[in-house]
């Protein structure tokens, strides 16, 4: 089979020949039909992930694929149906195999390529909103890095919950996209930040998968018992985070990894995409896919997320379509 690899960390990606996968005890194997790249891929790429395999390996955390066989002793979703896989890596294949547990059944009527990008993103917005932080309606919630796969779910998720959305991103497609999510401000990422958000009456909770400098800003524009949410480091500067501010303004930090919170509470995060799941078939949430790209370009979408030039999800088509499996 086919299959974009890492052959030397930092290296570009090289698409290889490889053995096709058997499923062992417990596992399914799965025909993948798109593979949504996350920010994480980039950092394992470049061994900078807390994630660090061995080259030569297959990235790509998260597809939508065909369930084609079953392990012994595996319980999941039966050969032949469609299915969204957070993997943890070996999405950029033909077929991988994986626990059967993390096979969960897609609806019908999502395309492929909003399936592959769907667990992520809304699930570490939602697990990071509803259950970390306890967003509440009429609260203002502050999202920067509002333009990429996971911020834009924040945005929408956001406003689905109650909440006040101010978006933060850089130029003007990417904040229309963050309108287009349901923002109800939008800011510029050159703007004064602290100034901004203060002006708008502070923040609540601070959805951040930017870091750096961005960090810093929106702690300074909370509002008092305000909750931040470090979710990521876009920027490539992790923030260190001043203990005396966080006590006289009684303000709380949540540090929110979701794979490993799935390892953890494997109950509430498959209640979460439940719900989300449920949400997408009331026509309340609407994926933003910004590009599909074939395997062999797999590197050029690692790029537009490197760059921080991608709007909403960046997702590779690997196999074609699922329906014509």
């Amino acid at each position: 089979m086919r299959a974009m690899q890492v052959t030397e960390l930092g290296a570009p990606l090289a698409l290889r020949e490889v053995p096709r996968p058997e499923p062992g005890p417990g596992e399914a194997l799965v025909r993948v039909h798109a593979c949504g790249l996350n920010f994480a891929d980039t950092l394992m790429v470049a061994g900078r992930y807390q994630v660090r395999p061995t080259p030569p390996f297959t990235p790509g955390l998260e597809v939508c694929g065909t369930v084609k066989a079953l392990g012994q002793g595996a319980s999941g979703p039966a050969p032949g149906t469609r299915v969204a896989v957070h993997c943890g890596g070996g999405g950029l294949a033909e077929h991988l195999c994986v626990a059967a547990a993390r096979c969960v059944p897609a609806p019908d009527a999502m395309p492929d390529a909003e399936v592959a990008g769907f667990l992520v993103a809304y699930g570490t917005s939602h697990v990071a909103l509803a259950d970390r932080a306890r967003l509440r309606p009429g609260e203002t919630l502050l999202v920067l890095g509002a333009s990429g796969g996971v911020g834009l779910t924040a945005v929408e998720i956001g406003r689905l919950m109650g909440a006040r959305v101010i978006a933060v991103a850089r130029g003007a497609e990417k904040l229309a996209a963050a309108r287009a999510a349901g923002a109800h401000h939008l800011l510029d990422a050159e703007a004064d930040l602290r100034a901004e958000v203060k002006a708008l009456g502070g923040a609540d909770v601070v959805f951040d998968p930017v870091g750096g400098r961005a960090f810093e800003a929106a702690l300074g524009a909370c509002r008092p018992g305000a909750r931040l949410l470090p979710l990521g480091f876009a920027s490539g500067t992790v923030p260190q985070i001043p203990a005396n501010i966080l006590l006289v303004k009684n303000l709380t930090v949540f540090g929110l990894y979701w794979g490993g919170y799935a390892e953890l509470h494997p109950a509430l995060v498959a209640d979460s995409l439940g719900a989300l799941f449920g949400w997408y078939a009331q026509g309340r949430l609407h994926p933003h896919v910004g590009r599909v790209l074939p395997l062999e370009e797999a590197e050029a979408g690692l790029d537009l997320l490197r760059t921080r030039r991608a709007v909403g999800k960046v997702v590779v088509e690997v196999a074609g379509s699922a329906r014509a499996a």
